[in-house]
């Protein structure tokens, strides 16, 4: 009886951790964009609206993919500055927006080389970024997070800098006032700003509601594990839209 009791109690606890290991997040590697077709551009601006009913439904992977690179794809390999270009601007070419997609199975962090999903927590964070259901049980949120080390240098092929001179390229005068964003404060805002643009854009264009909004900052850093130098700005959620009854 003792026996049995004792193979009954380790098989559960296999069972348990099992179901712990069976919830870790797997590197994903993305179907290709497809970077043709959608809707003309005047149709999809005349459609753009944030639309904040949202239903559980799943996105396909394909449409995941596109979701991506539409916001911060990389559409050209060479851009300003000798880095890979973007679908959207960024100050100086800094990059210095990444991109966190949140789903129930957890959180992943969007490469855009090459073109992937990395794991980064196995928790759903979705209503600790936004506690209205809409939110919460929509299938992606994306959270937008700045790299503050991302910071402005001379061009590739510039002559050496003298000592205690600006970088070339670098703002002249007062720097804008804003929240710090890499070496150039305020820009970060406005960067975040294209990318969820361009989202909106591609949603208008597949028939997918968007909806940006702001979030819990301490809260997702923590949830995250973000280091200081990391900070989260806004996010925006992303699925099918809810039938209205």
């Amino acid at each position: 009886m003792m026996n049995r009791l004792f193979r009954n109690v380790t098989a559960l606890a296999i069972l348990g951790i099992s179901a712990v290991l069976g919830q870790d997040l797997t590197f994903l590697t993305l179907p290709p964009p497809a970077r043709t077709g959608g809707m003309p551009l005047m149709e999809a601006l005349d459609k753009r609206q944030t639309i904040r009913a949202i239903s559980g439904q799943k996105l396909e992977t394909q449409t995941l993919s596109n979701l991506l690179w539409a916001a911060f794809g990389v559409n050209r390999d060479k851009g300003p500055r000798g880095k890979a270009g973007r679908t959207a601007p960024s100050a100086m070419n800094l990059q210095e927006i990444e991109i966190y997609v949140a789903m129930p199975e957890g959180v992943y962090l969007y490469e855009p080389v090459p073109h992937s999903l990395k794991p980064v927590v196995a928790k759903d964070v979705r209503s600790l970024a936004n506690r209205r259901p809409e939110a919460a049980k929509a299938p992606v949120m994306l959270i937008y997070v700045i790299d503050t080390e991302k910071k402005p240098g001379p061009p590739p092929g510039a002559p050496p800098q003298q000592q205690g001179s600006a970088p070339q390229g670098t703002p002249q005068g007062p720097p804008p006032q804003g929240p710090p964003s890499g070496g150039i404060p305020g820009f970060g805002e406005v960067d975040t700003g294209f990318i969820g643009q361009n989202v909106y854009l591609f949603c208008a264009s597949e028939g997918l509601a968007a909806w940006f909004h702001g979030t819990n900052k301490e809260g997702l850093a923590e949830a995250l594990n973000l280091p200081d130098t990391k900070k989260v700005l806004w996010a925006q959620t992303v699925g099918v839209p809810e039938e209205i009854r």
